[in-house]
């Protein structure tokens, strides 16, 4: 997302006055409720990838899609495949996003990637996650940029 065009970044630098309209008051005071709500809305992984983008900290967050999307592939062949390319991105040591997993967690890995199944990346996903959670996420409620979007919106809301 170009961060020109970016309505979440243009919200931010007060260039945008009016978010989307169907983005809620409801929503956007959901996310505060916990990290499983925010993820679970329709803006609200849109809104904290763009946060992590900001903070050059958004790993986390692809890696968790990534996997999310992972899980999904039927096909041997695709799943061998995409396997590689999420080991290559985020998991091997030096890899150009690599995630912050405990050793153990990336050797089980490395050492079933040649057979990869639809699991093989979830207890790197399960300490993404948590990273997210107890780390990102409690910074992201406090950040301008979330503090700015819920005044748009209950601006938006009030008039």
């Amino acid at each position: 997302m170009n961060r020109r065009n970016c309505w979440i970044c243009k919200v931010c630098r007060d260039e945008l006055k009016r978010p989307p309209s169907n983005l809620t008051l409801e929503e956007v005071l959901e996310w505060a409720q916990s990290f499983e709500k925010l993820m679970a809305t329709k803006y609200g992984p849109a809104v904290y990838t763009a946060y992590l983008k900001m903070e050059h900290s958004d790993e986390n967050i692809k890696f968790w899609t990534a996997c999310e999307t992972y899980k999904k592939i039927a096909s041997r062949r695709s799943r061998v495949s995409r396997a590689k390319k999420l080991y290559e991105i985020y998991i091997q040591p030096e890899s150009p996003r690599e995630i912050n997993i405990d050793s153990s967690t990336r050797e089980t890995i490395t050492r079933n990637i040649q057979a990869p199944t639809q699991s093989c990346f979830e207890e790197a996903q399960k300490i993404v996650y948590m990273h997210m959670e107890r780390d990102s996420y409690p910074r992201f409620l406090k950040s301008e940029m979330y503090q700015k979007l819920l005044k748009a919106v209950q601006s938006t809301n009030n008039s």
